[in-house]
């Protein structure tokens, strides 16, 4: 995203790999639980905008589960969009455009990016900091077309503090690197969510403590 984070040992990390394509554990951890959700509570076509697509180890495993979405994945570090398309030549799926730069913390950006059925983003805003995460949630809402769905997948605390000690443990360590960052309110994202004009939706539970946080922008009169 805008910023370059030293994190801690604990947070996700990309090793290289063969033809370019990097290689992220979380990844392949989480890839069919994502799938899964966006299979249930994302567009059944259209176009999907995802946000801070890493390695592209998940955008191929999307892109093959849903064929009938046409996904561009995004990334401002030069070195992931250049995993991303290897990985998409790799995978040879044809729904799947080239890696675009975008940096989702820049105020005003969804305005250039209009007209997306679905924008997701996952393990994302747990690593940076509280406006950051809300303008990547205001221009997401810009970035919908009506009717159309955001997605955020990822670890969030919720009212009554951590899903578990693992939790809290991870947290204090991002927190420990750079007190503006770590995990944020499920109730909070929905709250930037209503504000940016979007309806939440109830959360969804994922493996690992994570949730997917959902919401919808209305229908034009």
């Amino acid at each position: 995203m805008s910023r370059r984070l030293n994190l801690p040992d604990s947070a996700s990390v990309a090793s290289p790999g063969e033809d370019g394509r990097m290689h992220a554990p979380s990844a392949a951890r989480n890839a069919d639980a994502i799938c899964a959700v966006i299979a249930e509570h994302g567009p059944a076509t259209g176009r999907a905008l995802e946000i801070a697509s890493g390695t592209g180890e998940h955008a191929v495993r999307i892109a093959a589960c849903r064929p009938d979405l046409d996904w561009q994945p995004s990334e401002i570090d030069p070195a992931r969009r250049a995993s991303i398309d290897a990985w998409a030549a790799h995978a040879k799926q044809h729904n799947i455009r080239p890696a675009i730069a975008l940096d989702a913390c820049r105020p005003g950006w969804g305005a250039a990016h209009a007209g997306y059925d679905l924008v997701f983003a996952s393990n994302i805003l747990h690593l940076i900091g509280r406006a950051e995460a809300e303008t990547l949630i205001t221009g997401a809402a810009r970035a919908l077309a009506a009717g159309g769905v955001l997605m955020i997948y990822g670890p969030f605390s919720r009212a009554h503090g951590f899903a578990s000690d693992g939790d809290a443990a991870f947290h204090a360590g991002l927190v420990a690197q750079d007190p503006s960052i770590g995990y944020k309110s499920n109730r909070d994202v929905a709250t930037w969510m209503r504000a940016a004009g979007l309806l939440p939706e109830a959360p969804v539970e994922m493996p690992a403590n994570n949730l997917t946080q959902i919401a919808k922008k209305p229908l034009a009169p």
